[in-house]
């Protein structure tokens, strides 16, 4: 963290008003902003930490009276109490920043895993680990959260994806229809890739996967041997709607009998002038629509 936040950022990182920060400041004495030289006021990242553990209780109905009152180790305790009551998705997400905040693997498990247990894997993943990488991207381009926080938080949701794929494995997939999965050369947010990849298995499709950055060259001879009937790739890093949008109408000539499916955040300003087998999916619910529109097509074609 760099350690440097005015009210404003707090105020945006917790979801407190900062006029309420400031009576909480003054009336219980909970953080302690510090001063330059200019008089000008800032928190450390001890007292982010700090507040967003007070948010998260605060919102659940504790009084901002009885949490000033405790100790960080009863405000942990607290805190893993609601996280595991609470069906509520943003207390869910609230308690998983701020494990990332702390690198805390632990506490990240066990929120995760209670969430499994009670809304299932994707649902987990469409409500929660979703919402929760779009909050850590707005925290990480203001500079509110450093790259180790960022991959600890990453890597950890990785390692959960690919055992819960590997889950997904079945020798005969029930429909005779792939899937081919891949970020094109220089692209590297490989998380929503996965996701896809998992929901593609379990829906009953064949899956291959080439991952991150693929020269399109070797996309082309992958495409040219396997003909897969759909493919999906994802835009996030800032690259130029035309560049997008040029990388896609010459794929299309390519690949012309193959759908091609695009996400992410830039994929989804290039809306106009796409070929007509490309296809763009503004969220993973969109794709979870899909996959139920398709294996229901192909389950009439059976009949």
């Amino acid at each position: 963290m760099n350690g440097d936040y005015s009210i404003k950022d707090l105020e945006k990182l917790s979801g407190i008003k900062a006029h309420t920060i400031r009576i909480w400041e003054k009336r219980y004495n909970i953080i302690h902003p510090q001063r330059t030289d200019s008089n000008y006021r800032y928190y450390c990242d001890t007292e982010l930490k700090k507040l967003l553990n007070i948010a998260v209780l605060n919102n659940n109905g504790y009084k901002i009276s009885h949490i000033a009152k405790l100790s960080e180790d009863d405000i942990n305790q607290a805190l893993l109490r609601v996280a595991e009551a609470d069906t509520n998705y943003q207390t869910q997400i609230d308690s998983l920043v701020i494990a990332m905040v702390d690198l805390d693997r632990n506490k990240f498990e066990r929120i995760f895993n209670h969430n499994i247990l009670k809304f299932g894997f994707e649902d987990t993943f469409l409500h929660i680990i979703y919402p929760l990488l779009m909050k850590v991207g707005v925290m990480w381009q203001t500079s509110k959260i450093d790259p180790c926080q960022e991959h600890f938080l990453s890597n950890l949701i990785r390692q959960k994806l690919i055992v819960a794929i590997d889950g997904q494995y079945k020798p005969h997939p029930k429909y005779d229809k792939a899937f081919l999965f891949f970020l094109p050369e220089g692209e590297l947010h490989e998380l929503g890739l996965l996701f896809h990849t998992y929901m593609v298995k379990k829906y009953g499709f064949r899956a291959i996967y080439l991952g991150q950055s693929v020269p399109y060259e070797d996309l082309i001879a992958v495409y040219e041997k396997h003909k897969p009937d759909y493919m999906l790739t994802a835009f996030v890093t800032p690259c130029g709607s035309e560049k997008i949008t040029n990388y896609l109408t010459g794929l299309s000539k390519e690949c012309p009998e193959t759908t091609i499916y695009i996400t992410g955040s830039q994929a989804c300003q290039c809306t106009s002038n796409l070929p007509e087998n490309v296809k763009t999916l503004r969220t993973a619910e969109d794709f979870k629509a899909e996959m139920k529109n398709l294996g229901a097509q192909f389950e009439l074609e059976k009949v």
